[in-house]
């Protein structure tokens, strides 16, 4: 979607609205989708001024392997927080790679 936007074709608002906001709303998923008081912390921090190409070395699943080995992403991710928590730093961001395989998610819940 960061393309479209660095291509003009979809606004940042929009890609939240449609990604985040509309999924939320869809599925009937509590307290997720918005920055809300109260709410869970479901956040990507990026700088939409450097490129990010994945390969081997940076890849962080358990497994070693990405289907999206090879593609070249228009921003790069900074923070990743999960129910508000960090689980993941960038070197940019941190000063080194920070990744909490600690950290345990939390149950969707949804309205009935």
């Amino acid at each position: 979607m960061l393309s479209y936007y660095k291509e003009g074709k979809i606004s940042l608002e929009k890609i939240a609205e449609k990604m985040s906001h509309a999924v939320a709303d869809c599925f009937a998923i509590e307290n997720r989708g918005y920055i809300n008081e109260g709410f869970f912390a479901d956040l990507v921090m990026v700088n939409l001024n450097k490129i990010t190409s994945v390969n081997k070395e940076n890849i962080l699943y358990k497994c070693g392997w990405s289907p999206l080995e090879g593609v070249t992403f228009p921003a790069a991710i900074l923070k990743t927080f999960v129910n508000g928590n960090c689980v993941y730093a960038s070197e940019e961001d941190y000063g080194k790679v920070s990744f909490d395989e600690s950290f345990k998610g939390i149950r969707l819940a949804f309205n009935s």
